[in-house]
């Protein structure tokens, strides 16, 4: 039985997440941590949490419970002060907050080095299976498509854009890409065109209704390649959130991504 303290447990993806471990017969949800709803109880939180665990409002919580693994859904704001204190107290984290970038991943690999390899840390910007194979599919096809774009929509409250997930996808078309492709950058609307990341274009939507949706598109001579993935319900992040807990502690050092646990 793996003991998990869930942080941002109040948030709509920690109380997905504590409602996902109380379920789960290998898990057991010893610990919530959030600024808000702090005193009551993670029963209320979600479906299946452990009506025996009140939600806490320090990081103090997840030593005293003795949690093994930490699982963060906070903000970008905060989550790498969550991380630095996690690995001191040498807690194996899993980390879903949007916004860890390659300046972050290359600080969390110098922190576990200096603890003496005492914990590991997973980051994920997409814990979606479907997410992480287009991702995997896109790759594949910009060895033969030089022009990409991406589309990303999520919902009116996502803290970043664009989300870690377009970042990641449009990261790695530039790696394999077989040559760079510049398209034409006339707008009459400013920023009508995207953000530019080395040639890929990366376009966010913010709409209510939306949860987290994205389209790779790929372009060549006469033919069109589209990869889309849809997200209608928070429980699609869970099966990889879930299989991140129970691996972290058997991969040594910082692991980027859901892909290698595939």
């Amino acid at each position: 039985m793996i003991r998990v303290g869930v942080i941002g447990a109040s948030g709509r993806m920690g109380r997905t997440v504590c409602g996902a471990v109380a379920d789960d017969a290998e898990l057991s949800l010893v610990a919530a941590v959030d600024r808000s709803g702090v005193g009551t109880s993670a029963a209320s939180l979600g479906d299946g949490s452990d009506a025996g665990v009140m939600v806490e409002g320090d990081l103090d919580a997840i030593t005293e419970a003795e949690a093994e693994v930490a699982v963060d859904f906070t903000h970008p704001e905060v989550v790498m002060d969550n991380v630095r204190w996690l690995i001191e107290h040498h807690i194996h984290t899993v980390v879903g907050t949007t916004g860890v970038g390659p300046d972050d991943l290359a600080e969390i690999e110098r922190l576990l080095e200096k603890e003496g390899g005492r914990s590991n840390v997973l980051v994920a910007p997409n814990f979606a299976i479907g997410a992480v194979l287009a991702e995997r599919f896109a790759a594949q096809a910009a060895r033969y498509f030089s022009a990409a774009e991406v589309i990303e929509l999520h919902h009116d409250q996502k803290a970043d854009a664009p989300s870690g997930t377009s970042l990641s996808a449009a990261r790695r078309i530039v790696r394999e890409r077989a040559r760079e492709y510049r398209g034409p950058d006339r707008e009459t609307v400013p920023g009508s065109r995207g953000g530019d990341l080395e040639g890929v274009r990366v376009h966010s939507v913010r709409l209510p209704g939306l949860l987290a949706h994205q389209e790779i598109i790929l372009g060549g001579p006469g033919q069109v390649l589209t990869i889309r993935h849809d997200s209608m319900d928070r429980s699609s992040f869970m099966p990889g959130v879930l299989l991140a807990i129970k691996a972290v502690a058997d991969r040594p050092g910082l692991t980027a991504g859901l892909e290698p646990l595939l």
